[in-house]
């Protein structure tokens, strides 16, 4: 097993190790000796939703579940606000504890109910997709999607511990892994050479909890310097600004971490000198690096993105794999750098 310690706001731990969602019960006794609300979607709840509902009961917890439909649109304030009901009908304290069963819509939907339901009460993040495990899970970010945009309503709210069982990935549908896999490559770009090379030389048979720990390090140590996203954080936007236009203009329909390895692969093209290798590795991978929509789509798509402040935008610059920068650009050169990447 391996176990990365974050240093934030809270402290906890991101244990990675074979086995560990048969823990959950002992590990969630340690936080919590009341009430606990699993929350999950309809994929995932029929895989693990009744092993982690005995698990903490058998540790004595009080244990009641909920579940959403799967995919991006369950992200919203409806179902927001009903879990904030499940909340209250329960009647859970700040003592009591969310535990996040699922992917990063199911994070990002619980851990916003969490951070805001009596002003923040602990959620236990238990990702069940590789890209959960190595981004969303970690760093506290809780997020809603609105209309006009995605994650435009949420909280910084770090969880009080996350919890990654690399078998529960022998479950997720290839097309699925391969949208982690887009997050894990960034994380690659962004720090870290040798895992690039090790991602190369081995593709989809990497080693699964030692790649997971390593990416979960780097993000653990960008958020640490920079919790709340004012600076250094942003790195980990790499291919995001134009991915997050992807996603809304294929109404949801391109996957995150596909619409990911399509803003990655336009920013490395437009800016890095190692462009061809990470071409290469992303095709590699099955993931794409074009897309169907223009770059003036894509811009005006990108322009609701929160990423924006006033009439600029932070654009994360892949200079070479292993090295990267942030660079402010007026909104309106917007069209020209994505075409540039084309």
């Amino acid at each position: 097993m391996n176990i990365v310690h974050v240093s934030a706001s809270r402290s906890y731990e991101v244990k990675i190790g074979q086995g560990l969602l048969g823990n959950i019960g002992e590990e969630a006794a340690k936080l919590t000796a009341g009430q606990t609300l699993v929350v999950s979607d309809e994929n995932v709840a029929p895989l693990y939703l009744a092993q982690v509902v005995e698990n903490l009961r058998k540790a004595g917890l009080t244990v009641s579940s909920a579940s959403v439909p799967a995919g991006e649109a369950s992200k919203c304030p409806e179902y927001y606000v009903n879990l904030l009901n499940i909340l209250a009908a329960k009647r859970l304290s700040r003592s009591d504890a969310v535990i996040a069963l699922g992917g990063g819509v199911v994070g990002d939907l619980a851990g916003f109910a969490a951070a805001t339901y009596l002003r923040g009460i602990p959620v236990v993040q238990i990702p069940t997709t590789l890209l959960a495990m190595v981004d969303s899970s970690v760093g506290g970010k809780t997020a809603i999607d609105l209309p006009a945009g995605k994650n435009l309503v949420g909280a910084f709210h770090q969880p009080s511990l996350v919890l990654c069982d690399p078998d529960v990935l022998s479950t997720l549908p290839e097309d699925i892994f391969r949208d982690g896999c887009a997050e894990v490559i960034k994380t690659a770009v962004l720090f870290d050479r040798d895992l690039f090379d090790h991602l190369r030389e081995n593709g989809m048979n990497f080693d699964r909890e030692a790649v997971i720990a390593r990416c979960v390090a780097h993000k653990r140590d960008v958020v640490c310097r920079d919790e709340f996203d004012t600076g250094e954080r942003q790195l980990l936007n790499l291919g995001h600004t134009v991915g997050h236009a992807v996603e809304k203009c294929s109404n949801f329909a391109v996957s995150h971490g596909k619409a990911v390895a399509v803003g990655t692969a336009i920013m490395a093209r437009a800016f890095s000198e190692d462009a061809d290798e990470i071409i290469t590795v992303l095709r590699a991978f099955g993931l794409p690096t074009e897309t169907e929509f223009s770059p003036e789509e894509l811009a005006e798509a990108a322009l609701a993105d929160k990423k924006r402040s006033g009439d600029t935008l932070t654009l994360v610059i892949p200079e070479r794999i292993g090295k990267a920068t942030l660079k402010k650009i007026p909104v309106g050169d917007l069209p020209a750098v994505i075409k540039a990447g084309f």
